[in-house]
């Protein structure tokens, strides 16, 4: 062993140093206390004037200490389980998973490649095929279901996903009323309260309303959790040049005051409650008004507010593996491709979005297969190079010699497999052995692998009796 000396293991990014971290963390203070945020909720005024919070109406300001209290008592990690409660991801500082987009309105249909509304049956499609793809640690309802009554929707898609995998959920509640009916279906599964909050394998998706705004609905669901010690993402919806500055600097300070104000009630509420701070702040076309997903500024901005999580020792949850393409093309893929590379550099912990195509808008089944191939290239890319003596492989050198060749080699026998990132559906045939197999491109190779989960893939399922349950309270 050299003595002295400094090794990298992993490939990683740095955007900010700690300084410039800090300087974003003192001008959200800065908001905080001199402009403050609107609640609309009276409990949480209650909760925040006796915090010593300054209440002018539904307006609040939040002192520094404040802050710093509420960082001080939340977790620094947050376990998360599977369906079968075993501990399957842990949120902390190094640890990235990799998760579907929700609620996208339409969906590209998997037989006829045509776009149509989104139905419950996308909702379990796209569950089924999660489960069975390797790369996919977590499933978020990539559809909405456009098919059953509004007002129960998000009661149906919990439903749809909790009995087609067995992975971690994400899940969305339009109001407290949802969340309470999935909260006690998923108590159901996992064998009461107590099991649930010390074993969650659902996460509450959340959000405040951009600019410096949390609704009712918002903070009567983060409360409820809070009191029920389960997890919850409290994530800004910043769209740079609309709820936010343009400059990047400008809404990153809105999108962290957002997220700190709600991180200081959830733990007023519940000190130690476990909470995950957002981090997606797209643009907005200035020519099309589109919020774009594909944006190089999304994602430099994603890794900014993964870098913030990481100064404030919180888990973070940040958004790749979408588009702004209306189709699954080359455009989906490149932009794919970087945001998913870009957002496993940072260091995010929960990646979502990923099968997004249509700037949030389509789900596409084809492009979840491609992006679960993408993020296989991705850990290898930043799991970097070993320099280890049997991976130096001097000995082996020295054995070969000038001119010869490392194919038949022992060495080559025991490492290829490790050394070398095999993928499934990317193309590295020889041209004539393409063309013999029928010369598809990657679109055709993903759908057909789509159609054959679907066809061939069977979840593990509850016992009878709980699904019987689970139904009844979707029911109503």
């Amino acid at each position: 062993m050299r003595v002295n000396t400094q090794y990298q293991n992993v490939v990683g990014l740095n955007i900010f140093s700690p300084d410039q971290f800090e300087e974003i963390h003192l001008a959200t203070l800065e908001i905080l206390d001199r402009v403050g945020v609107r609640v609309y909720d009276q409990e949480s005024l209650g909760i925040l004037r006796k915090a010593g919070a300054r209440v002018d109406g539904n307006l609040v300001r939040i002192p520094a200490y404040m802050v710093q209290e509420a960082l001080a008592s939340a977790p620094c990690r947050v376990p998360v389980c599977d369906r079968k409660g075993e501990r399957v991801m842990s949120l902390e500082k190094g640890r990235s998973y990799y998760g579907t987009g929700s609620d996208t309105p339409f969906t590209i249909d998997v037989k006829t490649g045509e776009r149509r509304l989104s139905t419950k049956q996308d909702v379990v499609n796209a569950a089924i095929i999660s489960d069975n793809l390797e790369n996919i640690d977590f499933v978020m309802s990539l559809s909405l279901a456009s098919n059953v009554p509004t007002k129960d929707s998000y009661l149906h898609q919990f439903e749809a996903m909790v009995l087609n995998t067995s992975k971690p959920l994400i899940y969305t509640a339009a109001n407290l009323r949802d969340l309470k009916i999935i909260v006690a279906m998923a108590e159901i599964i996992a064998g009461g309260a107590e099991a649930l909050s010390a074993n969650p394998f659902m996460i509450l998706y959340n959000e405040p309303s951009s600019p410096l705004q949390h609704s009712k609905d918002a903070v009567e669901k983060l409360l409820y959790l809070a009191e029920k010690k389960l997890p919850v993402i409290y994530t800004p919806a910043v769209m740079m040049g609309a709820t936010g500055p343009v400059t990047a600097a400008g809404s990153i300070v809105v999108a962290n005051s957002e997220s700190l104000s709600g991180l200081v009630l959830h733990q007023l509420k519940s000190k130690g409650a476990p909470f995950i701070i957002g981090g997606g702040i797209p643009p907005m076309d200035m020519k099309t008004f589109v919020c774009s997903y594909g944006a190089p500024e999304e994602h430099l901005n994603c890794s900014v507010m993964a870098g913030i999580a990481q100064y404030y020792n919180l888990p973070v949850f940040t958004t790749a593996g979408c588009s702004d393409s209306q189709l699954f093309d080359q455009q989906a893929g490149m932009e794919a491709g970087f945001n998913l590379l870009a957002s496993t550099l940072a260091g995010g912990n929960l990646i979502h979005d990923l099968g997004y195509i249509g700037a949030g808008i389509t789900s596409s089944m084809e492009m979840l297969v491609l992006c679960n191939e993408t993020v296989g290239m991705a850990k290898r890319f930043i799991r970097g190079i070993d320099l280890s003596p049997e991976m130096l492989a001097l000995d082996v050198i020295e054995k070969v010699g000038p001119g010869g060749n490392y194919f038949a080699e022992e060495h080559t026998f025991n490492n290829f497999k490790q050394q070398i990132w095999a993928p499934e559906l990317l193309n590295r045939q020889p041209f004539d052995n393409w063309k013999e197999a029928g010369e598809k491109d990657y679109g055709q190779r993903a759908n057909k692998k789509v159609l054959s989960i679907l066809e061939n893939h069977r979840p593990e399922q509850l016992p009878a009796s709980k699904i019987k349950e689970i139904q009844e309270m979707v029911k109503g």
